[in-house]
């Protein structure tokens, strides 16, 4: 099977699709296990196409939706790997406050799904610590929205 040419348009778009469908996948209340699988699919899908026609902000919310989807099907290693990624291009790269503290926010429920509560709260510090550097109030909500999802913050 052919696609679009690396970089183009097309695959741009590719990617943007299956974000969104991994982000419908993941609001979606139930899911069967063919819903699951097809969620890590479109997870790495998304990922892929950011690689070859994105930005370095892209990628690395590729890797932050990959380690999301790990995380909500409690699968701890490669949460924990694709967050580790995430944080890494976005201490690396030139991206926007908002990815990286998204990546702490991976990190912090990597941790927490394998019970490593003191380093998940580290990396939830670190992370509002960069929303308080956030002009953009919409993505500061948002980091802010996702940290609150968090099973130890919604605890405290």
């Amino acid at each position: 099977m052919t696609g679009p040419p690396a970089g183009s348009a097309g695959e741009r778009q590719l990617a943007v699709d299956l974000f969104n469908e991994t982000w419908s996948l993941l609001e979606t209340g139930d899911r069967s296990p063919e819903q699951d699988e097809r969620m890590i699919h479109a997870a790495h899908g998304s990922r892929l196409h950011w690689e070859a026609a994105g930005t370095a902000e892209n990628v690395a919310v590729g890797d932050w939706l990959c380690s999301r989807v790990y995380a909500v099907l409690g699968r701890a290693e490669p949460a924990m790997y694709h967050a580790r990624w995430c944080l890494q291009r976005a201490e690396s790269d030139d991206v926007p406050d908002w990815v990286r503290a998204e990546a702490h926010e991976a990190m912090a429920r990597s941790h927490a799904l394998r019970g490593e509560v003191d380093e998940a709260r580290h990396h939830v510090a670190d992370a509002r610590a960069i929303c308080d550097t956030i002009d953009d109030a919409e993505d500061r909500e948002v980091v802010l929205g996702d940290l609150a999802t968090l099973p130890f913050e919604r605890d405290a």
